[in-house]
């Protein structure tokens, strides 16, 4: 191993010793609390080294957040080319269900996360960008059955995506602050019958 790749691992371990640092400074203290000063001494690396990776608390909740967010992302990414009516709501519930039981499974860092949305411009945007791709995945799939006749081709598909991305995302947060009164098998099943009968044929 040469000592360029030495230096490479080691920059790599410091990194991931910072985000595991910072991820239980925000769970501890919550995201307005914290500090980067706490997360510094948790990892044990300098703050030289520190600054190095990260400019600030904000910079290292954007990584942890991409971390899950991608995770969801894996769920709206699931295969979407459905022959039928009956079949394209099987996908869209299990979607439906999956991003919700992720937002139970990830209520903790969710939580900070919402904290942050809330407080801080560049995270609320992030969290904006995270949204629009979600969209945009959102409104291909809608686009594909439209265009194979399943869907109703009148209604604008850009329109349609948002309205049922925000749809998920209301109930997310409730999930999160645990504000839910049904539970998340049900919650996904009435929204996506909701949806499907809306806008299939």
């Amino acid at each position: 191993m040469t000592v360029e790749d030495k230096r490479h691992l080691r920059s790599i371990l410091t990194r991931q010793k910072l985000l595991e640092a910072a991820k239980e400074v925000f769970l501890q203290e919550g995201f307005q609390k914290a500090t980067i000063s706490q997360m510094i001494k948790k990892a044990k690396v300098g703050y030289g080294t520190a600054y190095v990776h990260f400019e600030g608390k904000e910079d290292l909740l954007i990584v942890l957040m991409e971390d899950v967010m991608e995770r969801f992302y894996e769920i709206a990414e699931i295969s979407f080319l459905p022959k039928s009516k009956q079949e394209a709501e099987e996908i869209i519930y299990k979607q439906a269900n999956g991003f919700l039981t992720m937002a139970e499974a990830e209520r903790d860092m969710m939580q900070v996360f919402e904290q942050a949305i809330g407080v801080s411009s560049l995270i609320s945007d992030k969290w904006k960008m995270i949204r629009e791709k979600f969209i945009q995945r959102i409104s291909q799939d809608v686009a594909f059955t439209q265009q194979n006749g399943l869907a109703r081709a009148e209604l604008n598909h850009e329109i349609v995506a948002r309205g049922w991305f925000f749809t998920n995302e209301m109930y997310l947060w409730e999930i999160v602050r645990n504000e839910h009164q049904a539970s998340v098998e049900e919650v996904a099943k009435t929204i996506t019958s909701i949806y499907v009968t809306g806008l299939y044929i």
